[in-house]
């Protein structure tokens, strides 16, 4: 079997197709996820536990083969014949090899080209403080960071570094100076790379995730001290991701990272990725802005409040996911019954989008 043509044939088809994702998992046809939804290539046969081997070795390395073996997971990102790149991860299931791929556009697209809000380019204009993107997995938060970075870049002269896992798009320097680090490859933790930040001259710096207490400390930190800090979580909710920082830490240092906070945070914006009535996804947003109502929220610990300061504040930009959900829907951009189930309160989806 030449896997090297099967991989191909693979990938071209879906650049082709405009997929999000590419999965090989044994006992099934390669899937490809377009606009949300999981399509077999039925031209091509169920794949063996020999296929998934040999595809999985044509897109690793040495190192990164033996690192697979070892750890049993490996995330990568793979350049396919300089026509598109993936975000890679591949792991083991029931003792097979199964392989996760998603697609990184080349071209880093701008705010608008994204359907975002206008507010975005406010929040690039902080000159230091602690941004966060939040939202499920694979809903856009790197695509709408890459997008902040490369305005960034082409409008002032920065020295931005980030640290990812692995490197997802490729940034082109143009005003600013972009260094991009790999964990494994550049660094050995996400953790590790943001505590060097402090001796390498940054004004900008983006972190592709959170995993722990210490990056989250050193990431609020170097937003206290003179840089602009742009972040991702996996949650689901501006609330949440308040929740989910304050909590990682022991109960005797939370009230002094909910002071941190409050002091540096610029924004959480959470975000998801809808279908669209013509095709395609577009976003919808939850936009919390750090003013002094939602920084006396927190550094009081009454974060759950912050949902109803949200829908109050609409003349400062902020908006509930609830309430920019059913604006699409107004706009005849997404069908009510999907937007609903991208809710966190389908009744309020519904209300809203019958005013």
């Amino acid at each position: 079997m030449d896997y090297f043509k099967k991989l191909q044939n693979i990938l071209d088809t879906a650049i082709k197709e405009k997929a999000s994702d590419v999965h090989l998992s044994v006992g099934h046809q390669p899937n490809l996820r377009v606009s949300g939804q999981l399509f077999p290539l039925t031209k091509e046969a169920n794949l063996t536990q020999d296929d998934t081997e040999g595809l999985a070795k044509e897109l690793m390395t040495e190192e990164q083969f033996k690192r697979f073996l070892e750890e049993k997971e490996v995330d990568f990102s793979y350049n396919f014949e300089n026509k598109a790149r993936f975000r890679t991860n591949i792991f083991f299931q029931k003792g097979s090899i199964s392989c996760a791929m998603r697609l990184i556009d080349t071209k880093i697209r701008t705010i608008e080209e994204l359907n975002l809000p206008p507010i975005l380019h406010q929040f690039l204009s902080a000159p230091q403080g602690f941004f966060l993107m939040a939202g499920p997995a694979g809903h856009g938060k790197s695509t709408t960071l890459a997008a902040m970075v490369d305005e960034i870049n082409h409008t002032r002269a920065e020295h931005i570094i980030t640290i990812e896992d692995p490197i997802e798009y490729l940034f082109k320097s143009d005003k600013s100076i972009i260094d991009q680090r790999e964990v494994y490859q550049d660094t050995l933790s996400f953790a590790k790379a943001l505590r060097s930040t402090f001796r390498e001259d940054p004004d900008v710096i983006m972190v592709g995730e959170m995993r722990d207490p210490e990056t989250m400390a050193t990431a609020i930190t170097a937003a206290e001290t003179g840089h602009l800090v742009l972040a991702t979580l996996h949650t689901n909710s501006a609330s949440q991701t308040i929740h989910r920082i304050v909590d990682s830490f022991s109960a005797a240092q939370q009230a002094q990272i909910r002071a941190q906070l409050s002091g540096s945070l610029i924004a959480v914006v959470s975000q998801r990725l809808i279908p669209r009535i013509k095709g395609g996804l577009i976003p919808a947003l939850e936009i919390m802005v750090n003013n002094p109502a939602v920084g006396n929220l927190i550094r009081e610990n009454k974060v759950h409040e912050i949902p109803l300061t949200i829908e109050t504040s609409s003349d400062i930009g902020m908006i509930s996911l609830s309430r920019y959900l059913s604006n699409l829907v107004r706009a005849k951009e997404v069908e009510l019954e999907v937007a609903q189930s991208f809710s966190l309160d389908p009744k309020e989806v519904k209300a809203l989008a019958k005013r």
